[in-house]
């Protein structure tokens, strides 16, 4: 996928203007926005592969039909058609993202055994953003079966909540409870927040662009032959990685919102400073929010939750986080690191209600050094956990642990290296201390709006093209492959 943010800027300026300028001619409707969304949206997916732009209209057509059907059925009727949405939808998503892995996998297991089975493996073309659509799909029909929405009388309304495009992509998985009212009465232009939007574009693209892309070759050279560096380099490149990938999907999130909000949609939050995550909990309602609300949401609480006893809350947790990790991807590198979180989250339990009881999450630890050390270690396990994530192949994630933790010598990091890793972890930590300013008092975040237009202006364009002129050669936005 050759995409680009220069591309999508030239995509999204065109969008926004006709979005703007069509209401202006008293002569067209005032709904005219709203297929124009649609089309829009749809040219953007079609741009991609148009063959696959028929799944994501199939997806629209079924669950918008069990929508309105489940209006109009009895409970038993409701459960037999979410379990048609559940098959529809999941067994497509099973199909292109992970038929081959489970083919491949069932080769292996009989071959250990000594049984070579002739299976050929298809070469199936995975359609870009299907993980995150379906999961969007499948908050709507869930909702309308729990009766906490009503179902989507307009097919319109619906196609366009699936199909608009600042999200589609790589997500916010977006509920429809959040999304669906907010095209019963489209903004005008007057309460478009043009300053946080234009705002939150910039910033991510310095995210990106910037930050991601000029750090992504550290851990790039490293994964592909970790034999020949050094340990240090190897430490380097695993952080790296975790700077690259948090400054990657945020930077692409803050885009998808601010683009939204210029044509007058709010998406929801999906970053909150992950990596100043107190608990491994928290980590989860800090990182891809919208996914860990999904997944607590319609997998977590519909198994149990923690209303079955301590036993089984630990199960639970594992095999959310287990699936968790299988959304990513069709690797079985995807399932330990989803696995990994899921034993963090028991394990932090367990331990939790071992000291506190009934009363355990409403304890921290004390005292403070403890906390703080506890942090440390939350942190460091998710760094390490990276590994599983960006790792090819099982052989690669053993080398790089190999590196880690046997002080062996090898390529070390040189001062290019070096100069460019710490800019980046100081812009890290610069952007923290905001942040942290800002969870203390929301009003700093609120600066610009005392801001003269004109100069707010002038200082939006300088700090555009200033990430233009500095921007490493682009990569690809790393959540696309999901």
């Amino acid at each position: 996928m050759n995409f680009t943010t220069s591309l999508y800027f030239f995509f999204f300026l065109g969008i926004f203007l006709l979005r703007w300028i069509l209401p202006v001619f008293r002569f067209f409707p005032v709904w005219i926005p709203k297929p124009f969304l649609l089309i829009g949206s749809y040219f953007f997916y079609l741009s991609w592969d148009p063959r696959f732009g028929l799944l994501l209209f199939g997806s629209s057509v079924l669950d918008y039909l069990v929508g309105l059907g489940m209006g109009k059925a009895n409970p038993s009727g409701r459960k037999k058609l979410l379990l048609v949405s559940l098959l529809g939808n999941l067994s497509v998503l099973a199909f292109f993202k992970y038929f081959n892995f489970f083919i491949e996998s069932g080769i292996a297991l009989f071959s250990a055994f000594g049984l070579n089975l002739p299976v050929p493996v298809w070469r199936i073309a995975l359609p870009v953003g299907i993980s995150f659509y379906t999961f969007q799909s499948l908050s709507y029909t869930i909702d309308v079966y729990k009766r906490e929405i009503l179902p989507e009388k307009s097919f319109w309304n619906y196609a366009l909540f699936l199909s608009f495009f600042p999200q589609l992509v790589a997500g916010p998985i977006v509920p429809a409870r959040v999304f669906l009212p907010q095209l019963t009465a489209l903004s005008s232009w007057k309460d478009v927040p043009l300053r946080e939007g234009l705002l939150l574009i910039v910033l991510g693209v310095w995210k990106k662009a910037v930050f991601a892309d000029s750090i992504a070759v550290i851990p790039d050279l490293f994964f592909k032959s970790p034999e020949i560096f050094s340990a240090s380099y190897a430490w380097l490149a695993v952080l790296a990685y975790s700077l690259q990938i948090y400054f990657d999907f945020s930077g692409y999130t803050d885009i998808a919102l601010g683009s939204a909000l210029l044509l007058g949609f709010h998406l929801i939050e999906n970053f909150r400073m992950p990596y100043l995550a107190s608990s491994f909990s928290d980590f989860w309602r800090r990182w891809h929010i919208s996914l860990s609300s999904w997944l607590r949401n319609y997998l977590y609480i519909p198994l149990g939750g923690n209303r079955k006893g301590e036993a089984r809350t630990y199960i639970h947790l594992f095999l959310t986080m287990l699936l968790g990790g299988l959304w990513h991807g069709a690797s079985w590198n995807f399932v330990i690191w989803g696995g990994l979180h899921g034993s963090f989250l028991a394990l932090e339990r367990m331990g939790s209600s071992f000291f506190f009881g009934r009363n355990a999450e409403k304890n921290v630890i004390s005292p403070a050094i403890l906390k703080y050390l506890y942090r440390g270690f939350v942190v460091f396990s998710v760094v390490l956990a990276w590994i599983f994530f960006r790792s090819p192949d099982w052989k690669t994630t053993g080398l790089v642990f190999g590196k880690l933790f046997s002080f062996s010598s090898g390529q070390e990091p040189n001062r290019e290296i070096l100069r460019m890793f710490g800019m980046v972890f100081l812009c890290f930590l610069i952007a923290t201390w905001i942040g942290v300013k800002d969870e203390q008092d929301s009003r700093f975040r609120r600066w610009y709006e005392g801001v003269p237009s004109l100069l707010f202006g002038a200082g939006i364009a300088f700090a555009f093209l200033l990430a233009v002129s500095l921007a490493a050669d682009s990569q690809p936005f790393l959540y696309f492959v999901f």
